[in-house]
């Protein structure tokens, strides 16, 4: 005989089906039952949320505006006793207020003052722009025909278009060293003008300063000094990509007695290591006023190149001697400019786009904080 079915229980209790009859109809169930249903998966619980809208002690059916200035015509019609006005809230911020920006230039030029003053050396007053041919020229040995004192070269003025106040006995010994030479020179052999050296005209370098300090520094029982100076100088040249006619001239200057080349090149590589040139090149060169005379170079690691980036060199005995200053007193002095470096730090090819009326304001507003070093 095989095995037989019989029934246990009289009825079978779906208790799932019961439970999801329960959440159709809404009832609320507990939640070991809710937790059950949800592991088979049976159920997605669902959150529904309602609003009741009424009107408030404000409503009103047209939306009124709150004032948030008290005005003259208010006082006047008298209405202000009528108008809601906004509440302060004292915890807001406010629009972030717009600050100045440095230019570029200013910020190396910052830095640059600093090596200076670090080095020990004194500013020198730099805030005539307008000087004399003499000052500027003859004193420092440049003869009156010399290329750069044509109106092509110089910005020369036109009121007051002469100076009127010059030492005449140290400029009686300007002429005569350009004339007839002396303090060991020759001179240029050619008649020296008065008329030239009272033509006024824009600075085309700060030397001229250098020549105002120096004549100053003669006058007194000497003691050496090391002067600098940044700031502008004008030169009428044709504008391009790395030529402006109004530009800034660095300048250095070591007064001492006893000083040789060797002690400029030494303080050359003190100061241009300063600015993270440590590799430097020298190669002679000419000037009026300078001798012997050096162009200075650098390595610059991201053009692969050596660029050159100054020049310098010892002031000759005909400029200084007339001044005054002891034979054994000598001069050395490099200079370079400011455009140059600050257009190599920031990564500008035109110098029209750091300097002048094409400038970017957003330029000014977005240039990085800087360090000065150009290796």
């Amino acid at each position: 005989m095989g095995k037989q079915v019989s029934r246990k229980v009289q009825n079978v209790e779906d208790k799932v089906k019961d439970l999801l009859l329960q959440v159709q109809n809404g009832h609320a169930l507990s939640k070991e039952e809710i937790s059950s249903l949800k592991a088979r998966k049976l159920i997605v619980p669902q959150t529904w949320k309602g609003y009741s809208v009424r009107k408030g002690p404000n409503y009103a059916p047209k939306r009124k505006k709150a004032a948030t200035d008290l005005t003259r015509e208010n006082l006047q019609k008298g209405d202000w006793k009528e108008l809601e006005f906004k509440e302060y809230n004292f915890n807001a911020k406010g629009q972030p207020a717009e600050g100045g920006h440095l230019h570029p230039l200013l910020k190396v030029r910052k830095q640059l003052k600093d090596i200076f003053l670090q080095m020990g050396f004194e500013e020198m007053p730099t805030n005539n722009f307008v000087e004399s041919s003499f000052w500027n020229f003859d004193a420092l040995f440049q003869p009156q025909q010399h290329p750069a004192r044509d109106s092509h070269d110089t910005f020369f003025l036109e009121e007051p278009s002469t100076t009127r106040e010059l030492p005449e006995d140290y400029v009686e010994r300007v002429k005569r060293v350009h004339e007839s030479g002396g303090y060991g020179s020759r001179g240029y052999g050619y008649e020296w003008k008065r008329e030239e050296a009272n033509k006024n005209l824009l600075r085309t370098h700060t030397t001229a300063v250098s020549s105002r300090m120096l004549k100053a520094l003669a006058e007194k029982p000497f003691a050496p000094k090391k002067y600098f100076s940044i700031d502008r100088v004008f030169r009428n040249e044709a504008v391009d990509r790395t030529h402006l006619a109004e530009f800034h001239q660095i300048e250095g200057l070591v007064c001492d007695r006893g000083l040789t080349l060797g002690d400029l090149i030494g303080v050359l590589h003190d100061f241009f290591s300063r600015l993270g040139m440590s590799k430097l090149r020298f190669k002679p060169a000419y000037n009026p006023y300078t001798e012997p005379s050096m162009e200075i170079f650098s390595y610059h690691e991201g053009f692969g190149k050596w660029v050159e980036v100054g020049n310098s060199g010892m002031f000759r005995p005909e400029m200084l001697l007339p001044m005054g200053l002891p034979e054994d007193v000598h001069v050395i002095a490099w200079g370079l400019s400011l455009e140059r470096p600050t257009m190599i730090l920031y990564g500008i090819d035109n110098i029209r786009d750091l300097f002048g009326h094409k400038v970017d304001l957003g330029l000014i507003k977005r240039n990085p904080i800087c360090r000065l070093g150009i290796s």
